[in-house]
């Protein structure tokens, strides 16, 4: 499964797009380098029911941002990524 198709199956569970659970997790103050990926998984496995891999890309775009690294765009096998750049406003708004 690619990196994006973790934040729209993400979405589709829980009804948030990737923004706003970077907004959330800023009101919590998990969005400072310090923050460990343990917390931030437990917090979305505890509010929002999700496993570990869809917590873990959470935690890359909270921490990152949309980037990803180049060498899964256009690579194949499941985890090959159309763009670098993931798209974090909704599935149905991607352009």
């Amino acid at each position: 499964m690619s990196f994006q198709a973790y934040l729209d199956n993400i979405e589709e569970k829980t009804g948030l797009t990737p923004r706003a659970f970077i907004a959330l997790a800023k009101e919590r103050g998990f969005d400072d380098p310090s923050t460990k990926a343990g917390v931030i998984v437990e917090w979305l496995k505890q509010d929002h029911g999700l496993g570990r891999g869809h917590a873990m890309a959470l935690v890359h775009v909270i921490k990152k941002g949309p980037k990803i690294d180049a060498k899964h765009v256009g690579s194949s096998g499941s985890h090959r990524d159309e763009s670098d750049t993931l798209w974090l406003d909704g599935k149905d708004k991607r352009p």
